[in-house]
C-alpha cells in the first residue's frame, strides 16, 4: 500500500521499520520536530525521523494540521492509508478522511480500557494482569474508533514500563503489518462498558509515599521505570530514584530503613530496594550502591 506514517517515539519507530521491511511504499513520514535534549540542550530528532532519514524518506513536522494548507499538502500525498502511532498531534476530520482507507492507530492497550496518553504506565499502576495492542480505525474522538485487531500481552509481576513498552512495540509492529497484508478486517465498534482513561503522567505521581502499602509502591516503581523513575529523598538530602524493588516479609515504621540492606518500611509491609540511581549518577544495584554508601537501619527516607 501507499502509506503515510505518523509517529514520534521509539514505540512508533518499531512500526515504521516493520512497514518498510514489508515493502510498503511510504509516501511521507510525519513526526514531531526536533526538541532540545541532554545537558547541552542540542536539538535532537525523534526516533521516527532518524529512521525515516536513514531510509531516504521525506519527513514533515508541521506544528498543526488544522490549517487548509497543511490539510491540502496531506491530501496531495494520495495515500491508500495512514498509520498513526504515538504521533502527538490531533488529526482533524479532513486529515482523517483524506487517505482512501482512512487512518489506523496502533494503540498500546486493549480498548476500550486505557484510552489516552499513558496506557502502559496506567495498566501497571492499576495492577492489570494483561494489556495489549489494538489496531483501530481513527475517528474524531479520543481513542474511540472501531477496532480491527486486538492481541493481549501478560504483565508479569516484575515487568516494568520499559519492558512492557518494548513488548508492545514489537507486537504493534507485527500486527500492523499483518493488518495491511490482506483486505482490512471488519471494524468492530468499541463496547460502551469498560471504558477507562489513561491520563498523562504528572511529575508528582512519581514521588514515593512510604505510607502507602508496599504492593502499591512497587507498582509505582515498576510503572515509572526506567523513566521518569519513582523517587524519594534520603536522610542526607540526596534525591534517589528507585528503579526496582521487591516485597519482603517485614514490617516497621513507614519510610524507615529496617535493616542494613535497603529494606524500607511502608504503610503496609516493606520493600527492599534493588536498583537505585542518585542524581547525576548511573543506576546501580543494591550491592554496588551499599559499597559506596552505607545505609544503616534507622535511616530515614522521605517523600
Amino acid at each position: 500500500m501507499r502509506v503515510v506514517f505518523m509517529g514520534t517515539p521509539d514505540f512508533a519507530a518499531a512500526a515504521l521499520a516493520a512497514l518498510i521491511a514489508a515493502g510498503h511504499e511510504i509516501a511521507a513520514v510525519y513526526s514531531q520536530p526536533p526538541r532540545p535534549a541532554g545537558r547541552g540542550q542540542d536539538l535532537r530528532k525523534s526516533p521516527v525521523q532518524q529512521l525515516a532519514e536513514r531510509h531516504g524518506l521525506p519527513v514533515r513536522h508541521p506544528v498543526s494540521l488544522k490549517s487548509p494548507d497543511a490539510q491540502a499538502e496531506f491530501a496531495a500525498l494520495n495515500a491508500d492509508i495512514a498509520v498513526v502511532a504515538a504521533y502527538g498531534l490531533i488529526l482533524p476530520k479532513a486529515v482523517l478522511a483524506a487517505p482512501r482507507l482512512g487512518c489506523l492507530n496502533i494503540h498500546a492497550s486493549l480498548l476500550p480500557r486505557w484510552r489516552g496518553a499513558a496506557p502502559i504506565q496506567r495498566a501497571i499502576l492499576a495492577g492489570d494482569a494483561e494489556t495489549g495492542i489494538t489496531i483501530m480505525q481513527m475517528d474524531e474522538g479520543l481513542d474511540t474508533g472501531a477496532m480491527l485487531v486486538k492481541e493481549s500481552v501478560a504483565i508479569g509481576p516484575e515487568m516494568n514500563a520499559g519492558a512492557l513498552h518494548d513488548a508492545l512495540a514489537g507486537l504493534g509492529a507485527r500486527l500492523i503489518v499483518e493488518t495491511l497484508a490482506a483486505p482490512l478486517p471488519v471494524a468492530v465498534p468499541q463496547p460502551a462498558a469498560g471504558v477507562t482513561y489513561a491520563a498523562k503522567i504528572s511529575p508528582a505521581e512519581a514521588q514515593i509515599d512510604w505510607s502507602k502499602p508496599a504492593a502499591d509502591t512497587l507498582r509505582q516503581i515498576r510503572a515509572f521505570a526506567p523513566v521518569p523513575g519513582a523517587w524519594c529523598m534520603m536522610e542526607d538530602g540526596a534525591r534517589l530514584k528507585v528503579l526496582a524493588g521487591e516485597i519482603v516479609q517485614k514490617s516497621g515504621t513507614a519510610g524507615l530503613a529496617l535493616d542494613d540492606a535497603l529494606t524500607v518500611g511502608c504503610g503496609e509491609g516493606a520493600l527492599r530496594l534493588t536498583l537505585l540511581q542518585k542524581a547525576g549518577k548511573k543506576a546501580m544495584n543494591a550491592g554496588d550502591f551499599l559499597r559506596g554508601q552505607k545505609v544503616p537501619a534507622g535511616t530515614r527516607f522521605f517523600a
